[in-house]
């Protein structure tokens, strides 16, 4: 459970400096965690990006503020990280359907987010399918994306790049070269320690030379948690993810170990309801 805890330990942080300007990267240390890593942990468990969850939180509070206070607007839009007033004003709207006024002056209902409490539900009702593998270094061949975490940008980012790759052929270029042990088009997130960016491969696993229009990373030796994925994309693979995180993790007492880590699409169909998947975690 010390992942549990270490990501309350952000989450704590946040609150205590919510009203600051704080960094993707202060927060993450708090952690013990790289940025992507942590914001990627994050997501997944509380269905909300780091930036969403600050800004629930300081509009939140400052609902309370306009009911209990007599604190002009503008001084609070100053106060809870807002450029204008017009800006504090579409954000509250956005948040709880109502203006700052109205608000002020009881008019409709607001919509508060509380401060975020962990807590793992180890259910356990359904099998998590997933062995442990140990593999010596290989070789992955595709094309790499830079992407950076900073407001969540690699969220968005990333999607297009599969349906680019998806539309231009670079995937039906790739699976000929396949011949490694993973048999599948594999999407391989690599985050640089003490960094906030991540580079982003759509490769496949190839031993040999490697063709001139794509790029080559080795994959670190490892122990790999290997997760069966099995159902219609992208569901069943964001509802591993998080069977992973709030379920096996804090079950099975391994940790993640902080290098590369994969989602393996094989050549089913992905709409199909029994399209197989796999994920590989490196853990320790």
């Amino acid at each position: 459970m010390a992942w549990v805890e270490s990501l309350q330990k952000a989450i704590d942080f946040i609150e205590m400096h919510l009203l600051e300007e704080i960094t993707i990267e202060e927060i993450a240390n708090e952690a013990n965690a790289s940025p992507f890593h942590f914001q990627r942990t994050f997501a997944i468990l509380t269905d909300a990006t780091v930036g969403e969850y600050i800004r629930r939180r300081r509009l939140t509070l400052a609902a309370e503020d306009l009911t209990r206070s007599e604190d002009k607007i503008i001084d609070l839009a100053y106060k809870y990280g807002y450029d204008t007033p017009e800006a504090f004003t579409k954000a509250f709207r956005r948040q709880h359907g109502l203006t700052p006024s109205d608000a002020r002056k009881g008019v409709g209902k607001l919509q508060s987010y509380n401060r975020l409490v962990i807590q793992v539900s180890l259910k356990g009702a359904e099998p998590v399918k997933y062995s442990i593998v140990e593999r010596e270094a290989f070789k992955v061949v595709g094309v790499k994306r830079e992407f950076s975490c900073v407001n969540d940008e690699h969220l968005a980012e990333i999607p297009k790049l599969w349906d680019k790759v998806n539309s231009d052929g670079t995937c039906d270029s790739l699976i000929p070269l396949i011949n490694g042990q993973i048999k599948g088009i594999v999407g391989v997130c690599v985050s640089a320690p003490n960094t906030n960016s991540i580079d982003y491969w759509v490769a496949v696993e190839h031993t040999g030379e490697v063709p001139d229009e794509f790029l080559h990373v080795e994959i670190p030796a490892a122990k790999w948690a290997v997760f069966e994925v099995h159902g219609a994309m992208p569901y069943a693979m964001q509802d591993a993810w998080k069977r992973i995180y709030s379920e096996w993790f804090p079950s099975s007492g391994y940790e993640y170990a902080g290098t590369a880590e994969m989602e393996v699409y094989t050549g089913d169909n992905p709409s199909d309801p029994n399209c197989y998947s796999e994920i590989w975690i490196p853990v320790k």
